[in-house]
């Protein structure tokens, strides 16, 4: 059961007033995601890669429970996670174009598992960087932003 004042799925957080779910990244390169909100809880799984996209999905004081690509995740201490936001490239090999139309000139490839850096998104389009280049990538290729979302 979960405890007592924890926002659930929809609405905003309890404890910042952020929308619930929301979407972070891991600040460091471990950290540990435990079974409920503090130190006594067991160690479920640790994130080991820095700038992973992590979507939050509720708050419990400096506990924020987060979950990855794969749905896996736990409780993590708010000191672990930043508000920058990155994605994680979903598709096998994902073309990062100079501007958001698929005849744009690819400005440099992806692969899967790569993460990389939000700067803009729009209805159907994304502007990332990765290793300072800059492309347009359609959203559908991308785990770290909400269909609807929009951002400058």
């Amino acid at each position: 059961m979960a405890p007592v004042g924890i926002a659930q799925e929809q609405g905003r957080g309890a404890v910042t007033n952020l929308p619930l779910p929301r979407y972070v990244s891991l600040k460091t390169n471990e950290g540990n995601a435990r079974r409920g909100p503090g130190l006594t809880h067991r160690i479920d799984w640790v994130f080991s890669r820095a700038g992973m996209p992590l979507r939050v999905t509720a708050e419990y004081e400096n506990w924020r429970r987060v979950e990855d690509a794969e749905g896996v995740g736990g409780w993590v201490h708010y000191a672990l996670i930043s508000g920058t936001r990155t994605a994680l490239i979903t598709e096998p090999l994902l073309d990062l174009r100079a501007t958001p139309r698929l005849d744009a000139t690819v400005v440099l490839r992806a692969e899967a598992g790569v993460i990389a850096r939000l700067q803009e998104c729009r209805p159907d389009w994304c502007r990332l960087s990765i290793d300072g280049t800059s492309g347009w990538a359609m959203k559908t290729a991308l785990w770290g932003v909400d269909p609807a979302e929009s951002f400058d």
